[in-house]
């Protein structure tokens, strides 16, 4: 067995979920005692991953940065961004 792909996976979860659980919470929080008048904009985005797959999740992410869209155009002109290109 190959244990630094186990230990690669175990850290990546790790990390995932720490991050996952301190956005969320807020968020929870938030959606929870918020009053404001859009909050179903929110309430549909996070409820996305959930009702899509991930596949359809990733193509939109690629249609929403590509080269044609105006938030990847921006991004093709922002600096340097480690050469992550869509």
């Amino acid at each position: 067995m190959n244990w630094q792909a186990f230990w690669l996976t175990v850290r990546l979860a790790a990390i995932v979920s720490t991050l996952l659980v301190a956005i969320g919470i807020p968020i929870a929080y938030w959606l929870t005692y918020s009053r404001w008048r859009w909050k179903f904009l929110i309430e549909a985005t996070v409820a996305l991953p959930i009702v899509l797959p991930p596949t359809v999740l990733g193509f939109y992410v690629l249609v929403a940065l590509g080269s044609r869209s105006p938030l990847g155009r921006w991004w093709s002109r922002s600096p340097p961004h480690a050469g992550l290109h869509f």
